[in-house]
């Protein structure tokens, strides 16, 4: 028969235990956080990761990607359009043959190609993985670019793609608007569209089948808090219908996966420590008190000799 558990954290519901330890996890930098992240672009609350400064949706790419990569294990070409800080270290943690990153030079980026997504400088199916994340929206051909990454990506190939989305709307866009125009209809004076459930009609069009995915659904909602990424925000994955090996659409599992419930345990593991953490720190605190009110002579010494052995095991030296 087994012994009820005395760690008084166990049984607290999850609610309880998320709300005690921790608040927050990256998964970009692997930190956890006791408090909310810091504000975001505009001042959005609890966004950005206070050590790598990664947003919601990088740290939901470090999860896709990280449930890619059993997926891939001989990666050949990995082309990331558009780099970023935040997204480089994540795609070079695959070990890709080859990894190459594109953008037409227009800010001071590394790069290393100097290309447009509408004109990629590489063959027909070259291309084992391909991120494009908020790039789309930029570029007034879009057609042309989603052709372009469809005729790139090979047999086994897949895009990782997301753009600013808005459900239940029609595509919104023009090209020839100003800046201030834009801002106000696209949300950035750069963009020029934003976009709606056409979206998807679009890809099609330009030859690629897609799955689309959110946190939520992949992740489930506790993780979605403890990540802290928005839940129902679309992260597209695309295949070259013409380069398929296998017939669209891609198959992904509703539930959460396995990396979802590994942290799943490692939470639970997180809150078993601190709970002990927690009982050890009072346990110190009376023996100390203990000492205090001993003086000096034998008794202290003994005192203190209770407190070395509590620390020994603490540490796991008793």
């Amino acid at each position: 028969m087994t012994a009820p558990s005395t760690d008084r954290h166990a049984d607290a519901p999850p609610a309880q235990r998320l709300e005690e330890f921790p608040r927050r996890f990256c998964g970009v930098c692997g930190r956890v956080v006791r408090r909310e992240f810091k504000p975001g672009p505009g001042g959005r609350p609890d966004a950005s990761c206070p050590r790598c400064g990664s947003l919601e949706r990088h740290r939901f790419l470090a999860l896709l990607l990280s449930a890619l990569q059993p997926t891939m294990p001989d990666l050949g070409v990995l082309l990331d359009v558009a780099p970023t800080p935040h997204v480089t270290p994540l795609l070079a943690r695959l070990g890709p043959r080859h990894h190459v990153r594109l953008d037409l030079g227009a800010d001071n980026r590394l790069v290393d190609v100097l290309g447009s997504l509408t004109e990629l400088p590489l063959p027909d199916a070259s291309v084992d993985l391909l991120v494009c994340y908020h790039v789309l929206e930029h570029v007034p051909d879009d057609r042309s670019a989603m052709r372009e990454i469809a005729r790139v990506l090979g047999s086994g190939g897949v895009g990782l793609v997301q753009v600013p989305f808005r459900p239940g709307t029609r595509t919104d866009e023009d090209p020839s608007a100003d800046e201030e125009e834009r801002l106000r209809r696209f949300g950035q004076r750069d963009h020029v569209r934003y976009y709606g459930d056409d979206f998807e009609d679009r890809l099609v069009e330009s030859g690629l089948a897609f799955t689309r995915v959110t946190p939520r659904s992949v992740l489930g909602e506790r993780m979605c808090t403890w990540l802290k990424v928005v839940p129902d925000e679309l992260v597209w994955i695309v295949r070259s219908s013409a380069n398929a090996a296998v017939p669209p659409p891609l198959e992904v599992d509703p539930t959460p996966t396995g990396l979802a419930r590994a942290f799943e345990a490692t939470l639970d593991e997180l809150t078993l420590v601190r709970g002990r953490l927690l009982d050890s720190r009072a346990e110190t605190e009376r023996l100390r008190r203990q000492l205090e009110a001993a003086g000096s002579g034998w008794t202290a010494r003994r005192v203190a000799r209770g407190v070395r052995r509590r620390a020994g095991r603490l540490l796991g030296r008793g």
